[in-house]
């Protein structure tokens, strides 16, 4: 059995966690500023800091907001409980502490969990690797009208990886400000937010008279909540060390 710490419990993903659970994983308890109101409504304890939780678990799964980053990782480096983070928008300050981090307890971070989207991310970096610069390359990264941040995590994952391929890059959001030419190192990045998309991304090869294209569909958060309980479990066993959806899918 795998004992996790929810924090964001009371959000859409804390939900669909607390739905998809296997039966070899408990929620023992959560984390979420509304605890006072989720306390009765929850089948297990609810605190609003993760420092007030008295017990020990197998490892914590971060679905809260990135500015709780930091009181996470001190909390998990003090008690030496893993932590998955599956939220986004994180600043350079937070990604350099996550990192740092990891040499003191295990830490798992990754845009999305879904397996289809990261089999997307190494397909990108293939093409990319093999149309080479004369291919335009666009993401076009589509959300729910709640979505905090914008571009997605999941946009700038795609982005970082056909980055590595290329000898320059510079990342694109906004086009209407500037009148010029697409210079050839642009990765344009482009973000819809609208009703109840769960969460569409494609990425675009455009060459001399042939376009390529590679997109991934999600129709419901389970499958964002399979993956990152998948982490968790297998993040339990790790003592320290920086993992991501490579390393699991791997079996590194």
């Amino acid at each position: 059995m795998t004992n996790i710490i929810l924090c964001g419990c009371g959000g859409r993903m804390g939900k669909a966690i607390a739905a998809a659970l296997p039966s070899d994983v408990e929620i023992i308890a959560g984390v979420d500023i509304n605890a006072s109101a989720l306390s009765a409504a929850l089948p297990f304890p609810v605190y609003e800091n993760i420092s007030d939780f008295p017990g020990k678990a197998d490892v914590i799964v971060d679905f809260s907001h990135h500015s709780a980053l930091p009181s996470l990782l001190a909390y998990a480096k003090a008690t030496k409980t893993p932590l998955v983070v599956a939220t986004t928008g994180h600043t350079d300050e937070e990604l350099s502490l996550m990192k740092s981090s990891a040499d003191e307890v295990a830490v798992f971070h990754s845009g999305n969990f879904s397996i289809g989207i990261n089999l997307l991310v190494n397909l990108a970096r293939q093409a990319a690797r093999t149309l080479g610069v004369d291919f335009d390359i666009e993401i076009v990264e589509k959300h729910h009208n709640k979505k905090l941040d914008a571009p997605s995590g999941t946009a700038l994952m795609i982005a970082n990886a056909v980055a590595d391929e290329r000898e320059e890059s510079e990342y694109i959001y906004d086009r209407h400000s500037v009148r010029k030419a697409r210079e050839q190192s642009e990765i344009g990045i482009h973000s819809v937010r609208g009703g109840t998309i769960v969460g569409e991304h494609e990425i675009i090869f455009a060459g001399s008279n042939e376009v390529v294209s590679i997109s991934h569909s999600a129709a419901s958060r389970e499958i964002f909540a399979t993956g990152a309980l998948r982490a968790a479990v297998y993040l339990a066993k790790k003592s320290t060390g920086l993992y991501s959806m490579s390393d699991l899918i791997e079996g590194r």
